[in-house]
Parts: C-alpha cells; structure tokens; sequence
C-alpha cells in the first residue's frame, strides 16, 4: 500500500464555517500531469512536507485529479459585476479551493487552483487553462511580490498532457496560486442577491476574524468591514499606479477583501506614460485604464456597500448615509496613500504643499515627451544630484523642456535635505530602492510565453528569475530594463484563456 500523499497540514476553516458558500468537488482526470514549475521557496513558507516535494504523485495534485490527507477541494460561490454588468452566479467556474494551511509564521493561506475542469459554476466552459496565461499569472504574481505588492502567488504551474482549444491548439495547464483568502466583494454579492442575510452576517463575521481580527469586537462589524477593504483597496491601487501596473479587468469578483491583487489575465505594465493605456482586448472604452483605475476601485466599493446595507443599519436611510460616508473617504484615503508612494519615488520621506502639483506636472511631461514610466522614473535618480550628467535628461533629445520642472524638483528636494539632514546619494538610494528597473515588459513576457508553448522555457525561466529581483542592476539584463521596440506594435491582453 503506498504512503498517505499529506504534502500539508489543512485546515479548511471556510468549509467548516460558511456553508452554502462553495459546492464540494473534484478536479478532473486529465492524461499527463507533469510539473513545469514549483516555487520551492513558497512551498518551505507554507511548511509544506520537504519528502513531498519530490513525490510523483505532486503533479496529480496540483492539477486537482488527486486529493491529498485534509485537503477538501470546493467550487467557490460568488456573484460579480462584470465590465458595469451584475452576473448573480459566476462562482469558481474552472478552479478549486484545495484547502488551507498556516505557514511557517502563523498566517492562513488559501491553496486554490485555476484551470483544473468543469465545475457546477462553469456556464457552459470547459474548465480548463492552457499554458502561456498560467506562465503569465506565475510571472505576473511573482514579479508583483518581490515589488514589494499585495497578491495571490504562484506555487505550482502544471501541464496537463491535454491538448485545448484557444485560437488553434495549445497546451492544457494548471495554476497552483497562494492567497490569505479568495474572498471577493463578488462573495458578498451573491449572499446579498439571495437575500440571504444571515449568510451575508456570517460571511462578514468570518471575514473580520481572518483578515482584520482587530475589528472583530466592533459594534458595527459590517461598517468595520466596509472601511477596512475600502483602506486595503486604496492601498493596493496608489501602488498598482506607482509601478504603472493596469490590472485590465477589475470586476468585483476579481477584487479580493484582503486588498491583494488577483487574477492576472489581461493586465500589463505600461511602457510609454499614457493615463488612458488600455491592454485588454474586450475593453473597448477604456473602462479598465491606467488614469480609471482609481475611480473603478470606488465603483466596486460601492457596489461593496450595496451588498452590506441590510447589515450597516436597521433603517434603510441610516444604511445609506454610513456607505455614503465611507465611500466619500475613499477619496482622501487613496490620494495619501497615491501621494505616499510617489513621494517615495521622488525621493521625499514627507509630503508638503505643492507636491501633488509638482508629481503631476511631471507625469504630464512624461506623457507629452513620450518617455517610459518605469525607465523616467529610474534614470530621474540619478538627476538627484543636479551637477551630475545624465539621468532622465539623457532619455529624450527634447530635454531642455524637463528643465524648468528639474528645478523644481531640485529646490523641493533642497527644503527636504535641510529639515531632514538628507544627501543627495541618500535621496537616490531612496528611489532606487522603490522605482524598478525590471519589470515584465510585454514584448519579453509574450515572447517567453511563445517560446514556453512550443517547448522552450529557457526565457520564461530567465525573465521570472530577473523581474524577481526589481530593484538591482543585474549584469547582462540590459536588455529586461529596455521598452519594447517599435515594431512590437500594439500590444493586447486577453480575459478567461
């Protein structure tokens, strides 16, 4: 008889507590589940069984077909606004809550899977995933954490040894992502489109005491609740802006109450700076741009709000008058926060009148210049020093334009060095330290991905290996700091492959 396959402790606390939330069920049989990818460092923080990590059976496992000691796989339930539009039963079509483990510190982590079949939630899809978006979504995970993001990770990538339909044959695969949950606003929405309120009241119990346990003695546990995500969400966005990341399909269902990002489809990093730069190829107004992002992140919080109103107050107009309050905050809320993270990129540790004119007017000029964001906001470290050559000035032959806004800055960063005894190498230490050199350019990632589809990995490997470490100069990655070329063309993304 072979070993009891236990690969991790579980101990699956949203099945036990919020029934009526999932529906049990079980990966489908696919032919040849062959690992691709394994986040060893991950697997160690989540205490995973080291003899584990090189059993045969892990592929089966990480692709759903193979049920572990303690796992409980489900179907996740949850509602969603969809590009303006309320489906009230979407749920985990094509993925499975495996369970959840405490990592080595104590935290609860979800393990879920995308990819792994048809479930009772499907609508009709297949349930399955193929290769270039799994590689994209453990890239883009990996590469927003070592920035220093919120986010689902990447533990597991699987080939399925299935051949699958998307615009011609491809690769069938399996994702294996990390989270501290995969509660969305969605979740909520599907209670409150039930009229289920005291699943809605449970829902929020159990959210409070697993992600913001501080608040779980509150006298208005759903306001509690609602003010807390609307915080983590503008938190999450002012950094999503700071490293010209577009998320591309910010539904309520892809928008998790922990404030991590999730659901790495259709988002890309914007190369040249443009507020309107759309990537998806379904978002035919921009709905989802860079400059919307903002504003969406309260669109969604609002529809947060309306599924909580049976719980914010016994009257109706109480209800609404504590969701219009919150909802009002957020502004305020998610500009200290914008101000915080490009401060840092400015190289200021304090915010003073005047800086959020001065970071405008910078991002107005990268935009008319036609300079890369992540690179503009690199080479301006070295232009710190305003007797040193080069810097951002040698990014564009039109420089002489960035010069009265160059002094500007200067002389804003001489009031800083005075009150806060601050050198000019120290003020380039400081943006180095949060303005990327690596990032996934698309022209990099879709290549690797083309190459990773027809049998090649080697320059998926070598990207996730540089991207995973931002923030230092590598030598010989010249090329992973560069903007696309120019006959790259315009670049698309693509939901649901």
């Amino acid at each position: 008889m072979s070993k009891v396959f236990s690969p991790f402790q579980f101990d699956n606390s949203f099945v036990r507590h919020m029934e009526g939330f999932f529906e049990p069920w079980q990966g489908a049989r696919v032919p040849a589940p062959a690992m691709v990818c394994f986040n060893q460092q991950l697997a160690e923080e989540l205490g995973m069984d080291a003899d584990a990590m090189e059993d045969s059976r892990l592929a089966a496992f990480f692709c759903g077909m193979l049920t572990a000691e303690g796992s409980e796989p489900v179907a996740m339930a949850y509602a969603g606004h969809q590009f303006g539009g309320f489906s009230p039963r979407l749920g985990d079509g094509r993925a499975l809550l495996l369970g959840e483990v405490k990592d080595i510190y104590g935290r609860r982590r979800d393990l879920h899977l995308k990819g792994s079949g048809r479930t009772q939630f499907s609508r009709g899809g297949d349930g399955k995933a193929v290769l270039g978006p799994v590689l994209r979504e453990y890239l883009m995970g990996e590469a927003m954490h070592a920035l220093g993001i919120p986010t689902t990770r990447a533990l597991a990538a699987v080939t399925t040894g299935e051949d699958i339909y998307r615009d011609g044959i491809k690769p069938g695969a399996v994702l294996a992502r990390v989270a501290s949950s995969h509660i969305r606003v969605g979740t909520f929405e599907y209670a409150a489109a039930r009229g289920d309120h005291e699943g809605l009241r449970e829902l929020v119990n159990y959210s409070l005491k697993r992600h913001y346990p501080e608040l779980v003695s509150d006298e208005a546990p759903a306001l509690a609740l609602l003010n807390a995500v609307s915080r983590a969400q503008a938190k999450l966005v002012a950094r999503w802006m700071g490293i010209g990341f577009i998320h591309g399909v910010m539904n309520t269902d892809n928008v998790t109450i922990s404030g991590e990002a999730i659901d790495y489809g259709p988002c890309a990093f914007m190369d040249t700076y443009d507020a309107r730069t759309v990537f998806s190829s379904i978002d035919h107004d921009g709905r989802y741009a860079y400059g919307n992002q903002p504003g969406i992140a309260r669109w969604n919080l609002a529809r947060f709000a309306e599924a909580l109103l049976p719980l914010l107050a016994e009257d109706e107009t109480e209800a609404l008058a504590h969701a219009q309050s919150v909802l009002d905050g957020f502004a305020e809320v998610y500009t200290n926060e914008w101000l915080a993270v490009f401060a840092a990129k400015f190289g200021l540790k304090t915010v003073q009148d005047g800086d959020l004119e001065l970071f405008m007017d910078f991002l107005t000029l990268l935009g008319e210049l036609r300079l890369d964001f992540t690179q503009a906001f690199r080479a301006l470290a070295d232009s710190a020093n305003s007797a040193a050559p080069g810097g951002i000035e040698a990014l564009t032959p039109d420089s002489s334009r960035l010069a009265p806004w160059l002094a500007r800055w200067h002389e804003r960063l001489g009031r800083e060095q005075t009150s806060e005894a601050v050198s000019a190498a120290q003020v380039r230490t400081l943006m180095l330290s949060v303005n990327p050199v690596y990032i996934p350019r698309n022209h990099l990632l879709q290549g690797a991905l083309d190459s990773a589809e027809a049998g090649d990995m080697a320059a998926f490997e070598r990207l996730l290996e540089v991207v995973c470490r931002p923030f230092e100069e590598q030598e010989g990655c010249e090329a992973y700091g560069q903007g696309a070329p120019q006959d790259f063309g315009p670049f698309r993304t693509f939901c649901g492959t």
